[in-house]
């Protein structure tokens, strides 16, 4: 009998340990973390810290605070990191004014690292999108989060920095024009914004609605084309509006225009639009 009772003695007693263990280590003497680095922290809260550190930024301009802030995250690209993080924002539908302070940051350290040229690319062969919409009821937004815009307003700026803000008079439609390009995504609209100096502005937000639906994007997505191009799927048959955040005009009744190739067959085709401050 001594015996058969021994293993349920054992069980019994290192189930006792085991609760003695834990009672130890969570609530009599937990392990207390003081000034760990922030390279240690949950992904969730990583991208709480980016988030912190583009808001400081966007009110402030200064990009070297910004820069030693994000290397004690310890990401191999912090510019990767930024705009992995907004993209992945965007898609689960959080608000827009976060999705662009990390924007803002983003492009503010590529530019750093690659000073962006005055001159717009002349040509515009978009790359194939992260998303494609394909009922009419629900269009989806077409742009890529990789961009290289400049701060986009400082509050309060400091004696010691000068960001370039992009607030003024609201901007205008500057051209408008079918684009009948068998080599560029059906449906595509394609946007141009810049400022009254001619310089592209990134980081612009741009608002998109038609019957029942809404979507915003910004410029500066796919800065090979442009600091300030961005571009949106049209689904054929469906007509739009399209206007800027800063309360420009809205241009309406923007449709795909149907198109012919060398051959005759027909394609959907696109639109262009440029925008510039007054």
């Amino acid at each position: 009998m001594k015996f058969d009772r021994l293993p349920w003695d054992l069980l019994g007693g290192l189930l006792l340990g085991i609760a003695l263990g834990l009672l130890y280590a969570w609530v009599i003497s937990p392990v207390h973390f003081v000034d760990t680095n922030p390279a240690t922290l949950r992904s969730d809260f990583k991208d709480q810290y980016r988030l912190v550190i583009a808001a400081s930024y966007a009110a402030t301009g200064d990009l070297g605070r910004a820069q030693a802030r994000l290397a004690l995250l310890g990401d191999p690209d912090p510019f990767q990191a930024l705009t992995a993080q907004a993209q992945q924002m965007l898609a689960d539908g959080q608000t827009q004014e976060n999705v662009r302070t990390l924007a803002i940051l983003a492009g503010a350290l590529q530019q750093a690292n690659q000073p962006a040229t005055d001159t717009p690319v002349p040509t515009i062969t978009p790359g194939i999108s992260n998303a494609t919409s394909t009922q009419p009821a629900a269009p989806v937004r077409t742009a890529t989060l990789t961009l290289t815009p400049t701060p986009i307003y400082s509050p309060t700026p400091r004696p010691t920095h000068t960001p370039t803000p992009t607030i003024g008079a609201p901007f205008l439609l500057n051209s408008q024009e079918s684009v009948c390009d068998p080599k560029l995504q059906s449906g595509l609209l394609q946007v141009n914004v810049e400022n009254a100096a001619g310089k592209p502005v990134a980081g612009a937000e741009i608002i998109v609605t038609w019957s029942g639906g809404e979507e915003h994007f910004f410029t500066g997505f796919k800065p090979e084309l442009g600091n300030g191009y961005a571009d949106y799927a049209m689904t054929p048959g469906v007509t739009y509006a399209i206007r800027l955040g800063d309360g420009s005009t809205s241009v309406t009744d923007l449709t795909a225009p149907s198109c012919k190739t060398e051959g005759g067959d027909p394609y959907w085709g696109g639109i262009s639009l440029d925008f510039r401050q007054p």
